[in-house]
């Protein structure tokens, strides 16, 4: 769909509130900041394919963001909107956690609702069978120690326990990324390895070594609640 058309069917506005969802756009469409940017609080873009948030910057008085089930990578950039408290980006594309949590932080200093679900950047056990909860945990203290203003994570209220530890040990578990792959073969050093001797009377009588798996989860998939309660808040 060409981002300056809009389905009229499918916009909703009232009450300074704006949704405009599953219309498979890759950007915002210019019809709906020209017309409504001024005009809301709340925006409601789920179910699209936006890969860039071109145009959000018109939204200047915006103070929840909802991009669940959309195409945002790591090279997202973010306005600056001083009023955004909430921020839902369940299911996109975010894997460097440590990147997007800078541009969160540099540009909504007000955010005190964040859900990153179903991102690899966040290691749920939910959606990633590899990680479990103390993987989370991790994830979670690292996001308090750098959004120190926050009230919730995920579908979960933060404790005054946890923003303690946080605050303590927060700055030690950023998730370190793998360097990314050159292509390019690596030589091993000249004269430091031989190959072991060949026992002839061994050949097909090789056993396989297995390891057990330590824990598994089985559940309900599930992005979180996004939605939270006014008294909550």
């Amino acid at each position: 769909m060409e981002s300056s058309n809009i389905n009229a069917f499918a916009l909703s506005f009232e009450k300074n509130r704006l949704s405009y969802c599953g219309q498979d756009c890759q950007k915002i469409p210019p019809s709906l900041w020209n017309m409504y940017g001024a005009k809301v609080n709340y925006l409601d873009l789920s179910y699209n394919n936006i890969e860039t948030l071109k145009g959000l910057e018109n939204f200047k008085g915006l103070e929840e963001l909802i991009l669940d089930n959309n195409k945002l990578g790591d090279n997202v950039s973010f306005p600056r909107l001083p009023k955004l408290k909430t921020l839902s980006i369940n299911k996109n594309q975010i894997t460097d956690l440590e990147k997007f949590i800078n541009e969160v932080s540099k540009n909504f200093p007000s955010l005190t609702y964040l859900s990153l679900l179903s991102n690899k950047a966040c290691p749920n056990k939910l959606s990633d069978n590899d990680k479990d909860d103390n993987d989370y945990q991790r994830y979670r203290y690292f996001v308090l120690y750098k959004l120190q203003n926050l009230r919730f994570l995920d579908s979960k209220r933060v404790s005054v326990a946890e923003r303690r530890e946080a605050a303590t040990r927060g700055e030690f578990m950023r998730v370190r990324r793998p360097p990314s792959d050159s292509g390019a073969a690596v030589a091993p050093p000249a004269n430091t390895m031989r190959p072991l001797p060949i026992d002839l009377n061994s050949l097909g009588k090789h056993k396989g070594a297995y390891g057990k798996c330590l824990y598994k989860y089985t559940g309900k998939h599930s992005e979180g609640n996004r939605f939270i309660l006014n008294s909550d808040l």
